[in-house]
């Protein structure tokens, strides 16, 4: 990644400041931190004992299996398709 395509945002996660550097657009970086927050505040809500490195791990680990799943389901559309295609 160089430097000329680095895209810098500053985004807001349960009530931390993070800047974000990618090459994927501001708009983009903003809707990935928008929905671990809401997942964060998703999990607090039906674990409100949970401590905020525990809730992290824990919403990192839903998002991982969540991910998995939907390459699962991909890989398995795949191969349909080609057993169509012949």
């Amino acid at each position: 990644m160089s430097e000329q395509h680095k895209i810098h945002t500053v985004v807001d996660i349960y009530g931390n400041t993070y800047k974000m550097v990618g090459t994927e657009t501001s708009g983009h970086m903003r809707l990935v931190a928008s929905i671990v927050d809401s997942k964060m505040r998703e999990i607090n809500a039906l674990n409100p004992s949970l401590d905020q490195a525990k809730l992290a791990v824990l919403t990192a680990s839903n998002a991982v299996h969540d991910y998995l799943k939907l390459k699962e389901q991909v890989e398995q559309l795949e191969n349909e398709l080609k057993k169509l295609k012949g």
